[in-house]
């Protein structure tokens, strides 16, 4: 076990809670467990990493946010430094199933949600099915995507043959070409590299199996019909220049969460929090505060 401390912010004394790293083992699978906070509460803000992520994205805003509660994240099975079985369910409904069983392994009965990319369906999948348990969630370039279409690269992915040529001849330089793209403020060196090198062999095949069994637009209208049925406080925050979900799926949320809130950052691409960090932290906050301690 370890702390991780977020460093603050340049010309500033920002206080944040400590981070504590630590394995855990849930149904079987070993992960890497983030928590922040008070660790006896059954309410607990979960962040979600999407594709290519992991825990580790989280890492600053568990900090920040462990000033108000509970705060946790995890490797999702086939990412970062969790385990990547060849017989788990790398679809949607499996990783909400797993999300469900994290859960309820931390003793958390209420969850407010912090969603990235594909974390998004996995978390709002569970919010669905656990609507009671469901309290809120901040939606960064993520969301109920209706009549989304594959963007280029999960066009590859979804190939046979084609994406497992283009998993392997991914180069560490060429990963970084690739994130460029999108990115106009770029993102830092390190997170780059750190995503790079959680992209192992095990990544790539989760990432294949997850895209092809998944249909974004087969799905999305049913689970808009559920999340509609039990409105809860959500915040979205968008990078303007995602090439891969545009800016429009921003906007859409206001359809299914009404009285959502929505930010546009206009000079960042798919990764806010790591592109523009300060304003990502504000915004997260300020809603954490809110939702945590309700008027």
């Amino acid at each position: 076990m370890r702390t991780d401390g977020a460093p603050a912010r340049a010309g500033e004394a920002v206080w944040r809670a400590p981070v504590i790293v630590e394995p855990v083992t849930v149904a079987g699978l070993r992960t890497i467990l983030r928590r922040s906070g008070p660790d006896q509460d059954d309410t607990a803000f979960v962040f979600v990493h999407g594709n290519p992520g992991s825990s580790e994205d989280w890492t600053a805003l568990l900090g920040a946010v462990g000033r108000i509660g509970r705060a946790v994240a995890v490797d999702m099975p086939g990412f970062g430094r969790a385990d990547k079985p060849k017989d788990f369910t790398y679809t949607v409904e499996g990783y909400a199933r797993h999300l469900a069983r994290l859960l309820d392994h931390l003793g958390i009965a209420r969850a407010h949600l912090v969603l990235h990319d594909f974390g998004g369906p996995w978390g709002l999948a569970w919010a669905a099915a656990h609507p009671d348990s469901f309290a809120s969630a901040v939606l960064i370039n993520t969301g109920v995507l209706l009549g989304y279409h594959w963007h280029y690269m999960a066009r590859i992915w979804r190939t046979p043959l084609l994406g497992e040529l283009s998993m392997a001849t991914t180069t560490r330089a060429g990963f970084r070409l690739l994130l460029k793209h999108g990115n106009p403020r770029g993102l830092p060196g390190p997170f780059v590299d750190r995503m790079f090198d959680e992209f192992d062999r095990g990544t790539r095949r989760a990432v294949l199996r997850l895209y092809r069994a998944t249909d974004p637009a087969a799905g999305a209208e049913p689970l808009a019909a559920l999340l509609r049925a039990h409105p809860r406080p959500v915040r979205v925050i968008w990078g303007a220049r995602d090439p891969y979900l545009p800016l429009r799926f921003a906007h859409q949320q206001g359809d299914v969460f009404p009285g959502a809130e929505i930010h546009v950052l206009d000079d960042s691409g798919h990764f806010p929090f790591a592109d523009d960090p300060d304003r990502v932290e504000d915004l997260v906050m300020a809603f954490a505060a809110r939702v945590a301690r309700p008027v």
